[in-house]
């Protein structure tokens, strides 16, 4: 059920959807929707935790109460992929990933080499790195990383990055008033933004595919054959 303070926010059209939808979910609600997107990476929490600080200005939303929910989302979110690196192993752990196209291969594979690389600081400034905010755990769990250092470098790296987004959006919400008059122009960026993601996706999921069938296919020799 939305409620009453979602008519207040003065956004219509895809934008207007987007703000009763997180005003009806609440505090906690914004949390499941980042657990989410750390295991289903398209969902960009760089959009949905600014436009949820823009609207704690109807007072529908607690500023504290966002930033407390969407690191524990983070964290339950990196929970899962930690413990399938752990069960599984690295190799295993990055082919069953990579199989679902959640994430694609480069994605893990940068986000192991960032890992291998930086050691267990990579789960404090990983989370603060699109592409490499939800693979970092899984070599974090294969390399069977301390739960609980796992857990605090991922809430603390979530709750600053999380706390940023959050409270950029509440800055901008004390120029409402300003800004309505160019609430028509907002729908626009959604839709070019949202456009800009599939074609992107699209875009890697294609190069994906061409560089696998040039991969498998086979060298063709030729011999030839002498008199019988």
């Amino acid at each position: 059920m939305i409620t009453a303070a979602a008519s207040d926010h003065g956004f219509t059209g895809l934008t207007g959807w987007a703000a009763d939808l997180l005003l009806s979910v609440g505090d906690i609600g914004i949390g499941l929707l980042v657990l989410v997107e750390v295991v289903v990476p398209p969902i960009p929490s760089e959009a949905i935790l600014p436009f949820a600080g823009y609207l704690t200005q109807s007072g529908s939303l607690s500023l504290v109460g966002l930033i407390v929910y969407s690191t524990i989302g983070a964290w339950l979110g990196g929970l899962v992929y930690y413990g399938v690196g752990r069960a599984l192993g690295m190799e295993r752990a990055v082919r069953l990933v990579a199989a679902t196209r959640l994430i694609t291969r480069d994605d893990l594979d940068r986000g192991v080499t960032w890992f291998e690389r930086h050691g267990r600081p990579s789960v404090f400034f990983g989370r603060m790195i699109p592409g490499v905010r939800s693979v970092i755990s899984i070599p974090a769990g294969a390399a069977h990383m301390n739960l609980v250092t796992f857990s605090i470098l991922t809430m603390l790296g979530s709750g600053l990055w999380n706390g940023m987004l959050i409270g950029v959006g509440a800055a901008l919400g004390s120029e409402h008033e300003r800004l309505e008059k160019y609430l028509g122009y907002v729908d626009l960026v959604v839709y070019a933004a949202l456009a800009l993601a599939v074609g992107v996706l699209v875009w890697r999921r294609v190069r994906e595919a061409r560089s696998a069938r040039s991969t498998a296919q086979p060298s063709v020799s030729t011999s030839p054959e002498g008199p019988s």
